[in-house]
């Protein structure tokens, strides 16, 4: 936030929550979800998102439902493939889209495998402000079931750590989405110091800090704790990769350290020099995650789409 918006926001918690700490705690939480403007800002950032849009323009587009409401949007390349192949499954982060994947979508895509990749909701081209953990694992679980079982995922910031949070079936109600490999990249291990920091940003006392965390128990049916990546990499029992530049500045390094100390089948890189952002299309790290996946042998045929279950039209952006 800038620094005159921050002070108003201070002073409006300040004075919401001496009146009702309830109330503030709920509007922390709105304001939390609340998720960026989707146009790029900047001419380096509209450089980069012209240039995704450029890259997937051939891919499929599906429009999601998600359970309970609510839309995400997937792209979908080298898609209704007859015979073997794997298939890939790609995730972004916080204030990002699919296109800002678009390099490694279609890296991915280049070694012969299907490639899926998700625009969250109020990210991309789905419509609407607001994101929550718990409505992107609905969206994982949606596209897991349109498309098939994914032999691979990957993502990146928020959109890993959703992954981890989807392969271990943590939102009650929702199945569990587990790949056979999955890729972390600049991925936060647990969501509790989000919460602690956003809480302190907008000067939240300690009754509406409670309601505030409170409200993550309300839309996913667990405790802000208990969403603690760092242990499930371990318990999942699949090869994981984490990504990583130790100069991260938006998620810490020491993220990437406890998820290399969940288990044997962790496997940490780290990526240094490119940051938080720039890491997503770094060659060195596009090779790095080629390689880790090549490891993987699928036994499954690819699943045919009929005909009559594809889009009936492209979707304009």
């Amino acid at each position: 936030m800038a620094n005159f918006t921050l002070k108003v926001t201070r002073l409006g918690f300040s004075l919401l929550q001496s009146l009702s700490p309830r109330i503030a705690g709920k509007v922390a939480f709105r304001l939390f979800c609340v998720t960026p403007s989707p146009k790029p800002k900047g001419e380096k950032a509209k450089r980069a998102h012209a240039a995704g849009v450029a890259k997937l323009a051939d891919a499929e587009r599906f429009r999601l439902r998600l359970a309970g409401g609510g839309l995400a949007h997937a792209y979908r390349l080298n898609g209704g493939a007859l015979g073997r192949r794997p298939r890939y499954f790609v995730t972004h982060g916080w204030g990002s889209s699919s296109t800002y994947m678009a390099d490694l979508a279609t890296t991915l895509a280049a070694t012969g495998a299907e490639v899926i990749a998700v625009d969250f909701p109020g990210h991309g081209c789905v419509p609407g402000r607001a994101l929550h953990i718990g409505m992107a694992v609905k969206a994982i679980a949606v596209a897991e079931a349109r498309f098939g079982a994914f032999d691979a995922a990957i993502g990146h910031s928020f959109g890993g750590a959703a992954l981890i949070v989807a392969a271990a079936g943590l939102l009650p109600g929702v199945p569990a989405v587990l790949p056979q490999k999955l890729v972390l990249i600049g991925s936060p291990s647990e969501m509790h110091w989000l919460f602690k920091g956003f809480g302190k940003l907008i000067g939240l006392g300690w009754p509406a800090q409670q309601v505030f965390e409170n409200e993550v128990r309300r839309v996913t049916g667990r405790r802000v704790e208990e969403f603690d990546a760092s242990r499930t990499a371990g318990a999942i029992q699949r090869p994981v990769l984490i990504v990583h530049a130790e100069e991260d500045k938006e998620v810490s390094a020491d993220h990437a350290r406890r998820y290399a100390a969940a288990g044997d089948e962790v496997r940490l890189h780290w990526a240094n020099g490119f940051g938080h952002r720039r890491i997503v299309a770094a060659r060195p790290v596009l090779d790095t995650i080629t390689g880790f996946l090549g490891e993987v042998i699928s036994d499954k045929d690819a699943e045919i789409i009929p005909l009559f279950d594809l889009p009936a039209r492209r979707m304009s952006l």
